[in-house]
């Protein structure tokens, strides 16, 4: 009886597992994932979004306790007010209509806007406002939400200009209400912005606002009005509303640009940029202004003028404002005045080229690609609002660029760096030295601290210290601001605090900090399991605070910041800490009490991904995160400390009806004696009695992601491991070990092994197995199918096969040479051309071409920014010349990753047709066989399967 009920069971399960469709091509479109998500304040309402790769989301607003929800198409960006009473969010239009209108080549301002969407939390109504550009609460205060409109569409220039008339008051109220009519005027000219109670429905509307920004508090309410040109009375100037009383004051009146508005912590001080400069001036004048609660308009308060201001400079248009945390400093940026262009010069008769200098700090395609970025470059300043000696005091300059704020400002000096003079190194180490200085706000005189450091720097919390990791001793130090004093914190100890598997040849990094505890007391630093607590003073012994049961149990604890705005630890903290065990690759979440003596306290461990863990501000309430391999990510939430947790979404339940796949961990010895690992992946209709073809994907290590989900998705050059799953092919990733210097023989060592492993199960089709690999996985292709002739199929996505040519060539994303990433980063040669010529010869595929029996597609994109696209034609025209079965695919304008989803769709149908006719025996498509010659670009693709053989 027993046996038949086994046998039945079978039957039951074969059935079912048969009823189950492969994916196909068509599946990718809806497919969703979980967007962003949020709580509010007092953790009632949560807020998530579920996406799908190109269509409309959705926006889900679930309670939390009796789980009521809403469900809002098409909406997503989510915000609370600060009372937990409201949501506001935006309306996407629909994907179809916007996909329309791009096919109609209309006009950006022709396009369907977004619509604004308010929920009331305690009704459950939903209020929408159609052509809504941005939206914003306060962050704490009233129910307030301040929004501005688009542009209204002129539907025939028949709008009538306003007739209100008459000078601004203090008041002004009547001055600003919006008529009926659509508004005019120039394309920069600003839209009309609404201010809403959400409590009461009181709301107010003011007209040709160009920005807008609440204070801290909701109190306060600043805006700049631009005016019009077709309404002569139309309000231009900057403006405060107390949102309380109801009063708006004119803080500058007149024409101009008013950005970057900024208010104080405590919402008393406001400060931003402005310019009155005639509207065709090329340099436009930019001025600090400021206005308190007891200023009845704004003051200037930096121009070109200031006391302290260098020569020849002035404050930037481009420069960030902040205030210090206690309010008394602004902090701004001043720039070099700009040289106007010279019109007397006739372009056509000036020559245009780039002189690439050898004393060049950088390359000229660095210096071009940067260009935007360097002529915004401005230079931290400081002014004390309340000192009677009215001056600025500058606190960096041309070399000495770059600062970071201490203590929020607090502190009477920033911590400021440079790599001044080490710049050039860079284009072969990949990055620069730097020195870092104390300068003080009050005079702006500079102590330099460290030298020369290759590593990283920043301040404590309380400013009492600089905690930096020197990469060349491995060492974590304090530096002690008050007395000078430097503290190598884990010298002497055997437990490393650097990267143990660091295989390329360079300096490892540092494992990282956690954090602070509050006054300074303690930093917490990572080594590769654990978290150890240092005494910046070093007058205490280090801590390992986890007590060792991260490095005891193979499980991996870094902190999770559930908090934040908290800047620094307490005393009475209880961590959450992220968990990963590096044995089982599993996942989850410990707690530890930061002052107890205790071990970690497990609270879930599984076979699962958990991420993005959000607690509500004001209540013990989070959200989070989970899926795996087999089950789609969805969203979670928890009012016990993730005791237990309720699942609130449903992602993908479509998966249900397609074959899918299982992913698991598998091991093997290499030839040389090395343990690795890697992941097989099987169909879910698996069947140990059948053979299978197999495709080997690989790029560095890749089993940590056992347990994560791979969405069927268009992918931008990765193999879609879902999909080849599903119809039918097992993939196996395997982790791959370096050696410096031979790179090359590193992937045969690793990867070949791996196969071999796996051929020793029956249900391997040895005879079949292809290789694919993207950028350094692309590499490690060319290399492979020099070196061995096991693969029967191979598709390398830009591959370097000639490192000879590709040193010196340029990452054209970037500006980079690419010397850097030979000697000192993944290429792993670790030598220059001249010193190791014979590695570079090694490990450059195009030199063994003649070896090749496998079939190979290379795809390698005119506009790849990170490999020259060279490359591919290096290797492509090295085969062809050889009689060796190869194709070229070249996407037009395309990046390293392709980026245009129709592109990214064309691949897959590709590289599905090339792995089946090599590994499974199927129709050749056209495209193999007799190619799309340039006569027919455009108009066929080739995907039709022919009976003819490439």
């Amino acid at each position: 009886m027993q046996k038949k009920l086994t046998l039945l069971f079978l039957l039951f399960a074969s059935v079912a597992y048969a009823q189950k469709r492969p994916l196909d091509h068509s599946v990718y479109d809806t497919w969703e994932n979980i967007g962003a998500k949020q709580l509010t304040k007092n953790g009632l309402w949560a807020a998530y979004s579920v996406n799908q790769q190109e269509g409309d989301a959705n926006l889900y607003l679930q309670e939390t306790v009796t789980a009521q929800k809403i469900k809002v198409p098409r909406a997503s960006f989510a915000q609370f007010s600060a009372d937990s009473k409201f949501a506001a969010f935006a309306i996407k239009p629909f994907f179809k209509d916007t996909r329309m209108a791009k096919i109609k080549k209309k006009k950006p301002d022709e396009m369907t806007k977004d619509t604004l969407g308010i929920a009331n939390l305690t009704t459950l109504a939903v209020t929408k406002i159609p052509r809504v550009k941005s939206f914003k609460f306060p962050e704490n205060g009233a129910p307030l939400l301040a929004y501005s409109l688009e542009k209204a569409p002129d539907t025939s220039k028949k709008a009538k200009p306003a007739t209100q008339g008459g000078e601004p008051n203090k008041n002004d109220q009547d001055y600003f209400f919006a008529d009926d009519e659509p508004a005019g005027g120039a394309a920069k000219e600003g839209t009309d912005l609404i201010v809403k109670n959400l409590s009461t429905g009181q709301e107010r509307v003011y007209k040709f606002v160009s920005d807008f920004s609440f204070s801290k508090d909701g109190k306060l309410l600043v805006f700049a009005c631009t005016g019009s040109k077709k309404e002569k009375n139309a309000p231009q100037g900057v403006f405060l509303l107390n949102t309380e009383k109801g009063i708006l004051k004119t803080l500058v009146k007149g024409k101009g640009n008013f950005k970057g508005f900024t208010f104080d912590d405590d919402s008393e001080h406001l400060a931003f940029l402005g310019e009155t400069s005639p509207e065709k001036a090329e340099i436009k004048d930019f001025n600090v202004y400021y206005n308190s609660l007891t200023l009845d308009t704004a003051q200037i308060l930096v121009d070109e003028d200031m006391p302290g201001m260098p020569a020849k400079f002035a404050v930037s248009g481009d420069s960030r404002l902040n205030f210090s945390k206690d309010g008394n400093k602004l902090f701004f940026g001043i720039a070099p005045i700009k040289k106007p262009k010279d019109t007397t010069l006739v372009d056509f008769e000036n020559a245009k080229l780039d002189i690439w200098g050898y004393k060049d700090d950088y390359l000229q395609p660095m210096q071009l690609k940067n260009l935007d970025r360097d002529l915004k470059k401005n230079y931290l300043t400081v002014i004390d609002i309340y000192s009677a000696d009215a001056k600025i005091v500058p606190l960096t300059d041309v070399k000495l660029p770059d600062a970071s704020l201490v203590k929020e400002g607090d502190a009477n000096f920033v911590l400021a760096s440079t790599d001044y003079g080490n710049r050039i190194a860079s284009q072969w180490t990949g990055g620069s030295q730097r020195d870092y200085y104390l300068v003080d706000t009050k005079t702006g005189a500079r102590k330099k601290i460290l030298e020369g450091l290759n590593g990283i720097a920043a301040p404590s919390p309380g400013g009492n210290y600089i905690l930096y990791f020197d990469k060349k001793t491995a060492l974590w130090n304090s530096y002690q601001i008050a007395t000078g004093k430097t503290v190598a914190l884990n010298a002497g100890m055997t437990v490393k605090f650097y990267d143990e598997d660091n295989d390329v040849p360079d300096l490892p990094n540092s494992y990282g900090s956690a954090g602070w505890l509050e006054e300074d007391k303690l930093v917490y630093l990572y080594d590769r399991y654990d978290i150890w607590a240092f005494s910046p003073d070093g007058k205490t012994a280090p801590k390992n605070i986890t007590n060792g049961f991260g490095r005891q149990n193979n499980i991996t604890f870094r902190a999770e910041r559930v908090d934040p705005e908290a800047r620094f630890f307490t005393k009475k903290d209880v961590l959450w800490l992220d968990a990963f065990n590096n044995t089982t690759k599993e996942n989850g979440f410990y707690r530890k009490a930061i002052n107890n003596e205790k071990a970690p306290e497990l609270v879930v461990m599984a076979p699962a991904k958990y991420s993005n863990l959000v607690k509500a501000k004001d209540a013990e309430v989070y959200i989070f995160d989970k899926g795996s391999y087999v089950n789609s990510p969805d969203v979670y939430i928890s009012k016990d400390q993730l005791k237990t947790a309720t699942k609130l979404s449903n992602t993908n339940p479509q998966q249900a009806n397609y074959n899918w796949g299982t992913a698991e961990l598998v091991k093997w010895t290499t030839p040389k004696g090395y343990k690795s690992e890697g992941i097989l992946y099987k169909p879910e209709n698996f069947d140990p009695n059948k053979k299978y073809p197999m495709i080997v994907y690989f790029y560095e290590k890749l089993s940590d992601g056992l347990y994560t989900y791979n969405a069927p998705s268009p992918t931008p050059s990765r193999l879609n491991i879902p999909f080849f799953v599903s119809n039918g092919y097992l993939v196996f990733a395997p982790d791959i070990s370096y050696e410096t210097g031979h790179p090359g023989k590193s992937a045969e060592e690793f990867i070949n092994s791996g196969v071999e492993s796996l051929k020793k199960n029956a249900w391997v089709d040895g005879s079949k197995i292809g290789i694919q690999g993207q950028s350094w996985g692309g590499y490690q292709v060319a290399h492979l199918i020099t070196a061995t002739n096991m693969y029967a199929a191979a598709w390398a996505g830009a591959p370097v096969v000639n490192m000879t040519s590709a040193y010196g060539g340029i990452r054209w994303e970037s500006g980079m040479n690419r010397q850097f990433q030979y000697e000192k980063t993944q290429s792993r040669i670790g030598a220059t051309l001249w010193e190791k010529p014979e590695l570079y010869i090694e490990n450059s595929p195009l030199f063994n071409l003649p070896k090749v029996t496998t079939p190979v597609v290379i795809m390698s994109n005119d506009a790849d920014g990170a490999v020259p696209w060279y490359q591919g034609i290096e290797m492509f025209t090295g085969l062809k010349r050889l009689g060796k079965p190869a194709w070229l695919l070249n996407y037009n304008n395309e990046a390293h990753n392709l980026v245009q989803r129709q592109n990214r769709k064309d691949i897959q149908i590709r590289e599905q047709q090339f792995f089946d006719y090599y590994l499974k025996g199927a129709k050749a498509p056209v495209w193999m066989v007799s190619g799309i010659p340039a006569t027919e670009k455009g108009k066929t693709w080739g995907f039709e399967l022919t009976d003819e053989k490439p």
